[in-house]
């Protein structure tokens, strides 16, 4: 029996690859091929019809990198193909099977009506369901040249990922470009068998129904025969049509499938072509859904439909079409698929905001659900956000790559840091590209792990990344994979509609409390620092310039730039996309990206300019803003500020120098470390004994895989401390403590200025690094002296506590976690904090010598990989470091803001009341803008950020009617709470309207 099957498998795989595949376009001839090549930028497609074309054969060579070729295809159908379906079949070049990630093209009409992508999987374009025989053929493709940086030589450093240093060789050697007959039995027939074949490859080796379907696949190829398949090819059918009808068990696991093509909007393509990749897909999906009537796509990311409207607005018309027919879903109610571990709490509404709102405005519906397929990791502020928005379900898959631990759940309530839950779905397949393989349906019944209560689970169907999303291949699939014995039932289906029959089937679903941390690509909060940083600095600018720009249209009357408002938001809400903010795309993408920041940031602070400048008047008073009034917070370091007269002192001690005032005492040793640190009301040192904080080490930093993406454990089995010092100097500047030390290691220099103040228990440590290293991960590390069972890192509205001990499996995995503007370590008496302007990534360890336990916070700085992009973070950076003596959450919470949000002054003649202020400690206003809906109300975001319940008020300093709640996006709640007064769980996030 062994034998007879391994027989028939070979036989049958042999058949389909090399008879019944290539007869699916069977008689062919050649189609008169002209070509235009463009070296810079894309063209619209009316110019690209419209330009000069010169003869060119086939085979021959096109496509240097980053390039567009326009081919016009022209040729007549043969008369003898009347009544026959008749396609181009166009072969550019491909030279890997995987779409997406070399070149691609889109085919229009000559009246630039688009039709479908071309790539290594779908190499097809209709030209008539049924020919008239002699009639004219046209056509025109728009051909992207994109280099091949993934799959045949992956992880390999290259200069093709920019413009600027990519080579002027053609890259592609073109084919194929023939009109065919294609022959729909023949197509029919090799997708039976292929169901089949993948089919009982899953079922026991012995199963009946295995050996009946092996028999079956015998019979069909028997009466198949291989000279005359189209003449054959439905005698072979009938031999399948009984494996194929029998019905699947009553049992069986339920697969609800939508199709979808997971399109990065930057990563080893600039944005400028990711507008072009969007533009094939949904070319191909509009097609699709036309010759498919129970097919049904889903999109995700306003700013894809946005670009659609804006660059291809003939795709969008098609596009909104079928968004009104049901057939075309709008998903996910976001401006991007972003990350969600570094953006800012208003970041993260706003990208709600922006994406519900033209969802409403451009197809009149709203998304029930949060579709983020793939992001690397989920913060835990992240359930009350979504609900909060008025979301009633999260979607996503990235967990299942995680290296060590398997997430033991694939539906189940996500709590997060302030106890809101969230009904989530994980793909038990474990994919979101799925081909709707047998070893993929397999796999999604057999490993779904709420088989004992539930029987369903969700198959994004699709090629990604300009991979042309859903073929005629997946759906041919899908209709035999509907009710078919041995296989999961396959059906395609809505989101909403599979959680809303999740939800019934589990009740009572498993709970997972906390950070969906993603135990992979830890290096994403770490690399490509300029990126990171003027994404920080431009998301706090533009809150400020939102403040500034409210109060002066409150107070003066003077207009709200709302439109430049959304502008820019979009724009840093765009580079929030999970491959741009954490530094895993290609040079010429964050080349991009610090250039157009770099304009948000500026554009950001002249708003808030010019807003100060109308409040303040004429005049030459000095007057201070600070874009953090309004924050009401507990600390005692600015209380003591206020009445802090004396200024710091500057005393040189044991070769070094002793930084002090009333709050602080800091030794900086000739090396400039950190010796010691101690806070003067408790006496308590902040530094271990016998060991020095501020040290920079230096690692390297080669994973076994993703470059860009991962730092892997072993990383830390090899140090450098850089204690070396090329100069250093020590001095009084208005009125504060200074030491700048250099240090020069390797190609790389650091200078670092060490400086505190009279007012203040935070040495403030500004770095200036000049690096050039290759492979490298740079830490600054502070062993402390604190007992610490927990970190405290900064998250959105709020902070994670993360253990310090490595007692599981889990625990273990987290060598390198996140933070925002803070992490704070403290006993229950004393605590040290780490503060910062730009970065996002640390490690926690702990040491216990002669019953002392050291707690060593240590932050990452700079990396330095190599693909995608060779020069990773090479240049100038600066990182501006707080480490704060004598911390707590309150403390940490508010220099953290201080840092981030620097007070300004302006000269006028005019103090400025703020809008509104809060009572209560720990309560944090995050944002005051006006409201989204031009109705001039002022709208008002407040959360507790100490982890406890809190009762304060509101106070309002302007006439106004009503103060009630609303959603996060602004909506009206059915029943809001009214009123100033405050009423606050633990790290709860309240938005409020103050109708004028």
């Amino acid at each position: 029996m062994h034998d007879d099957t391994t027989l028939t498998l070979g036989r049958v795989k042999r058949v389909l690859d090399e008879r019944i595949r290539p007869a699916i376009h069977s008689a062919s001839v050649p189609l008169t091929v002209e070509a235009h090549e463009l070296p810079g930028e894309p063209i619209a497609p009316a110019d690209g019809l419209a330009l000069d074309f010169a003869p060119v054969a086939v085979p021959s060579a096109w496509g240097p990198a980053w390039s567009t070729t326009w081919f016009k295809l022209s040729g007549r159908v043969p008369a003898e193909w009347a009544g026959r379906r008749v396609e181009a079949v166009i072969d550019l070049g491909f030279d890997i099977n995987m779409p997406g990630f070399q070149c691609e093209a889109l085919a229009y009409r000559p009246d630039g009506t688009p039709v479908k992508s071309i790539n290594p999987r779908n190499q097809w374009v209709p030209v008539a369901e049924s020919a008239h025989g002699d009639e004219p053929v046209e056509l025109y493709l728009e051909a992207a040249a994109n280099p091949v940086l993934l799959d045949y030589h992956p992880f390999l450093p290259t200069q093709e990922g920019d413009i600027r240093t990519s080579s002027p060789e053609p890259l592609y050697r073109t084919r194929r470009i023939d009109l065919a007959v294609f022959e729909q039995e023949i197509f029919e027939l090799s997708l039976d068998l292929e169901v089949l074949f993948e089919l009982q490859a899953e079922l026991p080796a012995t199963s009946p129904r295995r050996m009946r379907i092996l028999q079956a696949m015998d019979d069909a190829l028997d009466v198949l025969d291989l000279q005359r398949i189209a003449e054959t090819a439905s005698d072979a059918r009938a031999k399948l049509a009984d494996v194929l009808a029998a019905p699947a068990e009553a049992s069986a696991h339920r697969i609800s499938a939508v199709g979808h093509a997971h399109i990065d909007s930057a990563w080893l393509w600039p944005v400028r072509e990711t507008i072009r990749k969007v533009a094939r897909t949904t070319s191909s999906m509009t097609t699709l859904l036309e010759e498919q009537p129970g097919f049904q796509y889903g999109m995700s990311s306003a700013q894809q439909y946005a670009w659609l409207k804006e660059h291809r607005p003939e795709v969008y018309t098609r596009v909104k079409a079928a968004v009104a027919e049901g057939r075309f879903l709008p998903l996910g109610g976001m401006w991007v698929e972003s990350d969600t571990v570094m953006p800012s709490g208003e970041s993260l509404v706003r990208q709600f905001q922006y994406g519900q709102r033209f969802f409403e405005s451009e197809f009149g519906i709203r998304s029930k659900g949060v579709w983020l397929p793939d992001s690397f990791g989920y913060s835990p502020a992240l359930p009350q956000l979504m609900r909060r928005a008025g979301f009633e379900w999260f979607f996503t898959q990235k967990i299942s790559w995680n290296q060590q631990n398997v997430f033991p759940h694939h539906t189940f309530l996500w709590e997060g840091i302030d106890g809101s839950q969230m009904f989530t779905h994980f793909p038990s397949m474990d994919t979101y590209n799925s081909q709707l393989s047998g070893m993929e349906v397999a796999k999604a019944s057999r490993q779904f792990k709420e088989n004992r209560v539930s029987s369903r689970s969700i198959a994004p169907v699709g090629w990604g990344d300009g991979g042309g999303g859903t073929t005629r291949e997946m759906t041919g699939k899908a209709s035999r994979l509907a009710d078919l014995e041995g296989s999961a039932q396959v059906v395609w289906e809505h989101p909403d509609v599979f959680f809303d029959a999740a939800r019934a089937e589990l009740p009572h679903p498993a709970i997972w409390v906390g950070e969906l941390y993603l135990e992979l690509h830890r290096g994403t909060l770490t690399s490509q620092h300029a990126t990171k940083a003027l994404h920080r600095w431009a998301e706090h600018a533009l809150v400020e310039a939102e403040l500034w720009a409210a109060t002066d249209a409150v107070r003066t009357g003077a207009a709200y730039p709302q439109d430049e408002l959304d502008r820019l938001w979009q724009t840093v809400l765009l580079h929030e996309f999970h491959d741009i903010l954490p530094g895993t795309s290609i040079a010429w993408v964050h080349r991009e990206a610090v250039e157009v920041l770099t304009e948000v940031l500026e554009q950001a602070r002249k708003l808030s300019d010019a807003a100060r400048r109308s409040l303040a008047g004429e005049g030459e008073r000095e007057l201070r803003f600070d874009p953090t009034t309004g924050a009401a917070l507990d600390t005692r370091s600015l209380s003591e500020r206020s009445e802090t007269k004396r200024p710091t002192s500057l005393t040189e001690e044991g070769g070094g120098w002793r930084l002090e005032n009333d709050l602080v005492s800091v030794l900086v040793s000739g090396d400039g470390l950190i010796t010691s640190a101690v806070d003067k009301s408790t006496g308590r040192e902040a530094v271990a004994p016998g060991r020095a904080a501020n040290l920079f080490q230096l690692h390297q930093d080669f994973p076994n895989m993703w470059d860009a993406w991962d730092i892997d454990r072993y990383y830390r089995n090899s140090v450098v401390d850089l204690t070396e010092v090329s100069s250093i100097t020590a001095s009084l500047v208005d009125g504060a403590a200074v030491v700048t030390v250099t240090r020069r290691f390797s190609e790389s220099s650091i200078e670092q200025t060490i400086s505190l103040r009279p007012d203040s228990r935070t040495v403030a440590l500004r770095n200036d690094i000049d690096w050039h290293e290759t492979e490298k991960l740079l830490k600054l590390a502070f062993p402390l002296d604190v007992q610490a069972a927990h970190t405290e890192a900064e998250t959105q509205f709020g902070y994670q506590a993360r253990v310090t001990h490595t007692n599981t499996s889990w625990e273990a995995a987290k060598f390198e976690t996140s933070m925002h503007r803070f992490v704070l370590v403290r006993e229950q008496d004393f605590g040290v904090a780490l503060v910062n302007d730009s970065i996002y990534g640390y490690d926690t360890s702990r040491e216990v010598s002669d019953d002392d336990v050291t707690t060593t916070l240590r932050l990452s700085m700079l990396r330095a990989p190599r693909f995608p992009d060779p020069d990773t973070d090479h240049g100038r950076h600066e990182i501006q470091v707080g480490f704060v003596i004598g911390a707590d959450a309150a403390i940490a919470t508010a220099e953290g803001i201080a840092l981030n949000s620097p007070s300004t002054t302006v000269h006028g003649e005019r103090e400025v009341e703020p809008l509104v202020s809060v009572s209560g400690d720990g309560i944090v206003v995050s944002g005051v803008k006006l409201a989204a809906d031009g109705s001039g109300d002022v709208i008002v975001r407040l959360y507790e950020s100490l982890g406890r319940r809190m009762s304060g008020e509101l106070a309002v300093a302007f006439e106004h009617r009503e103060v009630r709640e609303v959603t996060l996006i602004e909506d009206e709640l059915d029943a809001p709470r009214l009123g100033a007064a405050l009423s606050l769980r633990p790290f709860e996030v309240r938005t409020v309207r103050i109708v004028r």
